[in-house]
């Protein structure tokens, strides 16, 4: 009975470890979301500008091809969109496996109840 609780015990950390794994993705997903969102801003921007635009690099900014910003504002914006949908992959595995061991834990305390 002992290695049972030991068992259950150890599935429970697991589903905290898990659970505090989704909460990251979280967090990483709403600052992907962010930059996202800013990225949508300029690339909007950068369509209705006239003039010639400038990039912001470190502290200084410089005068830069509106083409050449636009297709680095889109690369950029492809790349978060991956990292979010690799996020979105990565969170749906965990959410399966905590379900697996939320359902394996009910089932050994459910035993241990019934003994």
């Amino acid at each position: 009975m002992e290695k049972i609780n030991k068992e259950v015990e150890e599935k429970i950390a697991h589903l905290q470890l898990i659970e505090q794994n989704l909460q990251n993705f979280l967090l990483q997903k709403q600052t992907f979301h962010s930059q996202l969102l800013e990225l949508e801003n300029a690339l909007s921007e950068l369509k209705n500008l006239k003039e010639k635009p400038y990039k912001i690099i470190g502290n200084i900014m410089i005068l830069t091809d509106k083409d050449k910003l636009e297709k680095d504002l889109n690369s950029k914006r492809e790349i978060i969109n991956l990292r979010i949908k690799n996020i979105d992959k990565q969170e749906q595995k965990l959410k399966e496996r905590s379900n697996e061991l939320q359902t394996e834990v009910m089932k050994e305390l459910k035993k241990n109840e019934s003994s």
